[in-house]
């Protein structure tokens, strides 16, 4: 499957074997919706709830690090993930979490294929695209996790990186929190970026209609911020959810030599000894 599936595409395919829907809708803290509860309300017809801010490693104090291999094989399988399964991911959500468990999947090995459903929940509703409710009893699967090498990064590795390594950093998180105008949700954090980091909001990457922008009109975005498609690419963000968002950008135009920095600015803000930069890239 290609990185982005279309809702008149997943409409054809309800039913068929070896599908898996996932919802991995997720809400920032101090959000009062509940995706848990607005999945049992509505979701797309043969979709299991990922649950995907409990898909992490819950003994690391960054929030939402990635989890073991064990955890992740575990988690898929209770949700009836089979080795050879297509996977799509949707969200209904406004930090367009669905690209972190796309990431997630793909960085796991996970089924044969994962795709992100362009659009998600919001527009195939907007389609008049049938839902159903409740809950379903979903046969275990056996779904293998291994997390890869070499797509993860750490604080380390920016710190070297910033050394005079070779990739670009590109941080997801909106202008002004990015420049420091704006203070940071979690209490304690500093404000600002990694210096010399680029920026482009996750919020840019979308049409109207909650669909991904494309080709040129995607470029420009990352051109515009002053972005090498030459050189390497790190993506980072609050606390590496929307940071998935301008991998997946990234990968849409061909480039693929972009990883993640898991613990992004959750990571890097808290800690008193990184250099920090404030003010525009």
């Amino acid at each position: 499957m290609d990185i982005l599936v279309s809702t008149q595409w997943l409409a054809g395919e309800l039913g068929k074997g070896g599908l898996r829907i996932l919802d991995a809708s997720l809400f920032l803290p101090g959000d009062p919706r509940d995706a848990r509860a607005e999945f049992e309300q509505a979701h797309i017809p043969g979709a299991v709830f990922l649950d995907l801010p409990t898909l992490c490693d819950a003994d690391d104090p960054r929030p939402g690090m990635l989890p073991s291999d064990d955890f992740m094989t575990e988690r898929c399988r209770a949700l009836g993930i089979g080795s050879d399964d297509r996977i799509v991911v949707y969200d209904n959500s406004p930090t367009h979490s669905a690209a972190r468990a796309w990431w997630m999947m793909r960085l796991y090995g996970v089924g044969a294929s994962a795709a992100i459903l362009d659009g998600g929940l919001s527009k195939w509703v907007a389609e008049g695209r049938p839902t159903e409710s409740g809950w379903a009893t979903i046969p275990r699967g056996n779904a293998i996790a291994r997390r890869a090498e070499g797509q993860v990064h750490t604080k380390d590795d920016l710190l070297a990186n910033l050394r005079g390594g070779p990739a670009q950093v590109i941080d997801a998180r909106s202008a002004a929190r990015f420049s420091g105008e704006d203070k940071e949700p979690r209490p304690g954090m500093a404000s600002g970026h990694i210096p010399g980091s680029r920026n482009i909001p996750s919020s840019t990457l979308f049409l109207p209609d909650n669909s991904m922008k494309t080709g040129k009109e995607l470029r420009r975005l990352f051109q515009d911020a002053g972005v090498d498609f030459d050189r390497p690419v790190i993506t980072s963000c609050g606390s590496g959810v929307t940071a998935a968002i301008l991998l997946a950008g990234l990968e849409l135009l061909g480039k693929t030599d972009v990883s993640l920095y898991d613990g992004s600015w959750s990571e890097w803000g808290m800690d008193p000894d990184t250099p920090k930069a404030v003010g525009p890239a």
